[in-house]
């Protein structure tokens, strides 16, 4: 049985859906969500839904009985909520014995500059304390995190951000979920660590540069003083905690954070991960 948490989540459905196109039966997986309600789309495709909150560690180690795999898809928010909701899960998953654990770190884990990166390296080390065999999948950057603003971004004829010339060697979620539904379906993959990234690192002005010319409308990069940045992301509604973390992002991408290229996912996808020109055109398509 292969459990997946977080898959009423956009990363965790996605791997879903690449387990079953990879001829996993759907009676051989089992997903762990917060609100089973939400799922009633994969039990009526013979997925078993669980529920499992990961703010309720009570309900964790039952959704993940039986499971020889389990795919912990990292969880959002503060950081203390973050490292308390998966210290919870390796326990969880220690207690129900299982037998292989895929978890969703972030690339580079050990050396990362992101601010975020602390919440990874925490969690791969309670992984290795645990004794549980673990693979990780130490994804870099989400092509998204750009393009799923991107219309409005060219409604409006400007990107803003703090990221200067730095390079993002980013990949779409599907491709990172994918790569996970092909580890989980390999045997002999405890100890392995996949440094996962696109095939292209690219800057903010050519995403603007490219928006353009799909759109056929002034797109310009506006590289702006990360204090303004945080204004902007705070006016726009967002909690502090994610102000912090994306600002943060930006300064480090400038600083090459992010710029590294490494060939694992596409190795893994058996093809190249996702051009940016064909995830803006996804993106402008709406």
């Amino acid at each position: 049985m292969i459990v997946v948490t977080g898959a009423t989540g956009p990363f965790g459905r996605l791997a879903v859906e690449s387990l079953l196109r990879r001829g996993v039966p759907a009676s051989k997986i089992a997903v762990a969500v917060r609100t089973p309600g939400r799922a009633a789309d994969l039990a009526a495709k013979g997925i078993t839904v669980r529920e499992a909150d990961y703010d309720r560690p009570e309900t964790l180690a039952p959704a993940f009985t039986g499971a020889d795999k389990l795919l912990f898809v990292s969880s959002n928010g503060p950081d203390a909520l973050r490292l308390a909701q998966h210290h919870a899960v390796v326990e969880a998953a220690r207690t129900a014995r299982v037998g292989l654990v895929a978890y969703t770190s972030i690339v580079g884990a050990d050396r990362n500059p992101l601010s975020l990166a602390a919440v990874h390296r925490d969690t791969e080390a309670a992984l290795a304390t645990s004794g549980l065999p673990t693979v990780l999948l130490r994804n870099g950057w989400y092509t998204e995190n750009y393009t799923t603003t991107l219309a409005g971004s060219v409604e409006r004829g400007a990107i803003v951000g703090s990221a200067g010339e730095g390079r993002i060697a980013s990949a779409t979620r599907a491709d990172f979920a994918e790569a996970a539904a092909v580890v989980l379906t390999r045997d002999e993959q405890a100890g392995k660590v996949y440094e996962l990234t696109g095939d292209t690192a690219w800057t903010l002005p050519e995403l603007a540069a490219e928006a353009a010319a799909q759109s056929g409308k002034p797109v310009v990069y506006t590289d702006l003083p990360a204090e303004r940045y945080a204004e902007i992301l705070t006016g726009a509604g967002l909690p502090g905690f994610l102000v912090e973390l994306l600002v943060d992002a930006e300064v480090q991408v400038a600083k090459g954070a992010l710029a590294d290229v490494t060939g694992d996912l596409a190795a893994l996808l058996g093809r190249p991960t996702t051009p940016l020109a064909d995830a803006v055109a996804s993106a402008l398509k709406g």
